[in-house]
């Protein structure tokens, strides 16, 4: 008795120094964002006439009564200016939309910061997403009816950029474009993968932003089974929106295909104006910021510019290999090029691709994204090696959903940062349950430009189950760095109606996101497999049905097939 007592004490204390502990660096990333954008402001030339900042305050009311808290930065001395504007669920970031107002007014700016309804000072309830689109459209139409705005722009990353997606394609007329960073209109691609669940992602914010502290611990959340009574269980009261994501799980569920999500993924391609977007080849919200921008009506794609940097979902550099010296990972000189443009001297953009181009530590600018494929190599897996033709035998590994492979180099993270990005790998077969595949050191540069799909021959015992690669360019010294890797199951990758029966031969496909990587002649390329990589993707239980439902694990004994059906595709763009 006395020892469980003091069991859950000592439980309690770990999990309130894990709470703290997550304070301490939520706080220490805001004050080196604020250091950031101040250093990034004050390397920017300008010889313009330079204004003070006149501030105000007001209680904005929606259609419905609810009143929002507005704040409006003027710059002294002009009766009309160009006006900024943002929405933010987000006011914990306070000291950054001051640091904003102050700069954008410096330069003859206006600046409007909104929070959303039901956070910070704003009235009303707080549910994510589904009230942007009328609360956006209302504080639009108020800002366009205001003397003293000549002309608007709309920017925000993540939330902020959702918040002007939400309305891109019904802003008044003074809205002459928009700078969206670091978010998608792919709703259903943010929060799946081959019906994988981004954990890291949603189950992270969804503790964040749950409208009440929340202090269970993050992995013990994931972990938890069945998913879908955690919120009741760990997190002190339902979610509705939450238990929504974590049942819709294929793309043609109604969750998707209707209401908000379904309108949010058809506003790219019903806006007008010219929009910036900008994302990373290792922000989770890529995959689905490269959909929206391939859903651009091809009269605004015209317009628009694209630009793919190499950073996290916080602007933060993450490669592991060396310094890199062209990264351009801030945003401000971004914002004040494309508004100067826009507002200032009021001219349309000419449509502009850009990407970082990794490995080469320089910036391309190309016709198009995705970029035209010069050719298409294979290398087909060996019993260790990556090779020109195909080879017969198989490899196997048991996987163990209780023990899962942690995820380090990621794409898809959020709430473990500090896993995104080109890390340094363990050796090869470093664990049983992940097997590698190498090829020879590459005489010339292999140039990498699009997706990378690996094609897996594939056969278990159990009724479905979940394949994971990683591929990774090793140094000529051994080290070895991730390029891309990605996740998929036997179910997403049957025919629609079909299900798997145990010890057949499955062909499965891991897509991975893009990536414009160049392998430098003397390294060599790595591929491992393996069937998890937790917490970026919910641990598959090795049984077939909705994830977040199922109550146990099992053990599932995989087994690789060689030859002609198991390869990696490498689209390569070659000047």
């Amino acid at each position: 008795m006395r020892t469980r007592k003091g069991g859950k004490i000592n439980d309690r204390g770990r999990k309130k120094a894990a709470a703290e502990q997550k304070q301490r660096e939520m706080e220490e990333m805001m004050r080196q964002a604020q250091e950031s954008y101040r250093q990034e402001y004050a390397s920017m030339p300008y010889d313009g006439p330079v204004y003070g900042c006149r501030r105000e305050e007001l209680m904005l009311p929606m259609q419905d009564g609810v009143k929002l808290y507005t704040e409006i930065f003027k710059p002294e001395g002009l009766a009309q200016f160009p006006v900024l504007i943002q929405r933010s669920c987000y006011p914990n970031q306070q000291p950054l939309y001051e640091i904003n107002g102050a700069e954008l007014t410096r330069r003859g700016y206006g600046y409007v910061i909104q929070t959303c309804r039901g956070t910070g000072k704003s009235e009303g309830h707080w549910e994510p997403n589904v009230n942007e689109r009328p609360d956006g459209r209302d504080t639009l139409q108020w800002l366009n009816d205001q003397p003293w705005a000549e002309s608007i722009g709309y920017f925000g990353a993540s939330y902020l950029a959702l918040t002007g997606w939400a309305i891109a394609d019904i802003v008044p007329p003074k809205v002459k474009g928009m700078m969206l960073t670091v978010y998608g209109t792919d709703r259903f691609k943010s929060a799946y993968e081959k019906g994988l669940f981004r954990h890291d992602v949603l189950t992270g914010w969804a503790m964040q932003n749950a409208g009440h502290p929340v202090t269970a611990d993050y992995l013990e959340s994931c972990r938890f089974r069945p998913h879908d009574k955690v919120d009741e269980a760990l997190w002190g009261g339902k979610l509705d929106w939450y238990q929504d994501w974590i049942h819709a799980t294929r793309r043609t569920d109604a969750y998707w295909q209707q209401g908000w999500w379904k309108l949010l993924a058809d506003v790219p391609g019903n806006t007008k104006v010219p929009v910036y977007i900008i994302d990373a080849w290792y922000d989770h919200h890529f995959g689905s910021a490269i959909n929206t921008y391939a859903s651009l009506a091809p009269e605004t794609k015209e317009h628009s510019w694209l630009d793919i940097g190499c950073w996290n979902h916080m602007s933060q550099p993450c490669i592991a290999w060396g310094e890199q010296h062209n990264l351009e990972n801030g945003d401000a000189h971004r914002l004040l090029e494309w508004f100067d443009l826009l507002l200032k001297q009021k001219k349309q953009p000419e449509k502009r691709v850009r990407t970082y181009v990794m490995r080469e530590d320089r910036w391309k600018t190309l016709e198009a994204w995705p970029a035209p494929v010069s050719r298409t190599e294979k290398l087909y897996l060996g019993e260790t090696t990556l090779n020109a033709e195909p080879a017969e035998g198989e490899r196997t590994f048991v996987y163990d959903p209780e023990n899962p492979v942690p995820s380090h180099g990621a794409e898809s993270v959020l709430t473990t940062i500090a896993e995104a990005g080109s890390l340094l790998q363990p050796e090869p077969d470093y664990r049983p349950d992940v097997v590698s595949f190498v090829s020879a050191p590459l005489e010339k540069a292999l140039p990498i430009c699009g997706q990378i799909k690996v094609h897996l021959n594939v056969s278990t015992d159990v009724d479905d189950t979940a394949f994971t690669a990683k591929l990774m360019e090793v140094f000529p010294d051994g080290r070895a760095y991730n390029i891309r890797g990605g996740i998929t199951t036997i179910a997403a990758d049957l025919p629609e109606g079909q299900t798997y029966t145990p010890g057949q031969t499955a062909k499965v496909c891991v897509e991975m996101w893009d990536m414009n990587w160049t392998v430098q002649p003397g390294s060599c390329l790595r591929l491992d497999v393996s069937s998890s990589d937790f917490p970026q993707y919910a641990v598959h239980s090795n049984y077939a049905g909705v994830w977040s439902e199922q109550e146990k694990t099992r053990i599932a004994h995989q087994k690789i097939l060689l030859g002609e059906g198991s390869f990696v595709e490498l689209p390569l763009h070659e000047n």
